[in-house]
């Protein structure tokens, strides 16, 4: 009986040796299939002493910094177009899964780690910008941030802008592909409503733009997740009017105090339906305070902040008929003009140069971080409201948030079919659980944490948006359904509705026709990753 224990060890020992040999030799043809193609300066395998650093210099949540899936073979960092359908060839030669990597903010990590052999293709080189401000248009490659967007719109017109995301190091390729919302969406509609053509490379290496990709293709590149069908190496945008002068106001209210209530009741029911040029959006968090006595207490505060497209005289009225228990006034309200509002908003002196957004990395240190999402319909009760930011006392003091972002007004304009993106007319707000951590927290600590935001999330299910549930591609979440590459393929239907699990709360109906896109444009599935398209399968 020993000895056939100890055999079975052996045998056990010497696959894994038989494997890691075959990966070796899978890894050094690889590398060598790359050498031959493209410039060695740009390939950076393991063993390059800049591979820690690359790897590690766009990753934006701390989280999966020390994954242990997170080990590309190579990272490769292109400067030209034609260095890309080289990585394709090789790619496809050795079976080395591509990941495509922008600005590494993809809330899961998706393109810089997986569970099989997977390479990255790093486009942070390519980020060229063409602002033509006659034509009220840009070309901006897939690389180039969206603060290095704003800076060039800005530097060629003071009444010229694009209604992307508010964080100013987002890489513009995923943001776009994904759709993109921030404080000038209600006004203007997504990053992805407001593109107008797209250069993408397929997986046959060519070169493609929206005449010669067809209109399916780029309808589902618009807010599908472009890297399920390609590589989209630049997009054309639609550039947007915008006043000389916005108007933006930040305030903190407790909680406990019975007007922020009021007002929050009222915010509820109003905020997706006010004035389309205003957006509010609500933080809740704890923070440690101090009464009279100077004893100190735990207490949730609300983070009020807004952008107004207008002046403070046009703001100023609609604020005291809308929510007049907050009691503003002029002198609460700053007005600068829409690029300063970015500044703004990313943790900038107001009167920093416009340079600060040409930043890549974050103006902080970020922490480890989950998040989920969920679209609210209707009103959250206010004593459900109340048992949920009472969940923020579980957790460490201003670590957890729950945030409430604005819908209607230019997003309930728009059919949920103009492109992949399908949240629009009916949605009062995004809702957002987040909870994050001190980094070098242990497994058990981080757990918890993980734990915490997924049993909030459980609690709102009678509350929130219904068959399906809806969530956000861009605030991706693989809790929500069955990762293709570990779901039972043995049939074409099985795999897609496995994946229509998560594809419908991202996409609703939309996600079958994007099956449909995928299987003509990519059938073998050469562009898969976690939550990709899928295209039905043919064994």
């Amino acid at each position: 009986m020993k000895s056939s224990f100890v055999f079975a060890k052996i045998a056990i020992l010497l696959f894994s040796l038989v494997l890691l040999a075959s990966a070796n030799h899978t890894h050094e043809e690889f590398l060598q299939c790359l050498s031959s193609r493209i410039p060695k300066s740009i390939i950076y395998a393991s063993n390059n002493p800049s591979y820690s650093n690359v790897l590690d210099s766009t990753t934006q949540n701390p989280r999966f910094l020390s994954s242990s899936t997170r080990n590309p073979s190579v990272i490769v960092t292109p400067f030209k177009i034609s260095h890309i359908q080289p990585t394709i060839y090789c790619s496809k030669k050795h079976g080395v899964q591509i990941r495509i990597r922008s600005g590494g903010h993809d809330y899961e990590g998706l393109s810089y780690q997986s569970s099989v052999p997977f390479f990255i293709l790093d486009l942070r080189n390519i980020n060229s910008i063409q602002v033509d401000v006659e034509k009220k248009s840009a070309w901006v490659e897939a690389g180039a941030t969206l603060g290095e967007l704003y800076y060039s719109i800005a530097k060629k017109s003071k009444t010229l802008g694009f209604p992307g995301g508010l964080c100013s190091t987002v890489g513009v390729g995923g943001q776009l592909g994904g759709g993109g919302y921030g404080y000038q969406s209600r006004t203007y509609g997504l990053a992805s409503d407001n593109i107008i053509d797209a250069q993408l490379i397929d997986a046959r290496g060519r070169i493609l733009n929206r005449k010669s990709m067809g209109e399916d293709l780029f309808w589902a590149i618009r807010g599908g997740g472009a890297g399920s069908f390609g590589i989209v190496i630049a997009w054309k945008v639609r550039l947007i009017d915008v006043p000389s002068t916005v108007t933006v106001f930040e305030t903190v209210r407790m909680w406990e105090d019975n007007v922020t209530k009021k007002f929050v009741h009222r915010y509820q029911r109003r905020a997706s339906n006010i004035d389309k040029d205003l957006t509010i959006f609500l933080g809740f968090r704890t923070t440690n305070t101090s009464d009279e006595q100077g004893n100190s207490k735990i207490q949730i505060i609300t983070i009020i902040s807004a952008t107004f497209h207008g002046s403070r005289d046009r703001l100023l009225p609609l604020m005291q008929e809308e929510f007049p228990e907050l009691g503003l006034g002029k002198e609460d309200f700053k007005e600068m003009s829409w690029v300063q509002s970015i500044v703004h908003y990313n943790n900038y002196k107001d009167d920093d140069p416009l340079e600060v957004l040409l930043n890549k990395t974050v103006n902080f240190e970020p922490n480890p971080f989950k998040l989920k999402s969920d679209y609210v319909k209707k009103p959250i009760p206010d004593d459900v409201l109340e048992k949920l930011l009472a969940r923020l006392y579980e957790e460490d003091i201003g670590y957890d948030f729950v945030e409430f972002f604005p819908y209607g007004g230019k997003l309930s304009e728009i059919s949920e079919s103009e492109i992949p993106f399908p949240h629009r007319a009916g949605n009062l707000y995004n809702l957002r659980y987040m909870a994050s951590w001190k980094q070098g927290e242990n497994t058990t600590r981080i757990n918890n944490h993980l734990s915490w935001v997924r049993s909030v999330y459980d609690s709102m299910t009678p509350y929130v948006s219904k068959n399906p549930r809806g969530a956000y591609l861009n605030f991706r979440d693989l809790d929500i359904g069955v990762n293709p590459n570990e779901s039972d393929t043995t049939s074409a239907y099985n795999y897609v509705k496995q994946a229509s699990v998560w594809g419908t709360k991202y996409f609703k109906n939309n996600f079958y026709k994007m099956v449909f896109i995928k299987t003509l444009v990519d059938p073998t599935n050469f562009f898969t990753y976690e939550q990709s398209i899928p295209p039905i399968l043919h064994h």
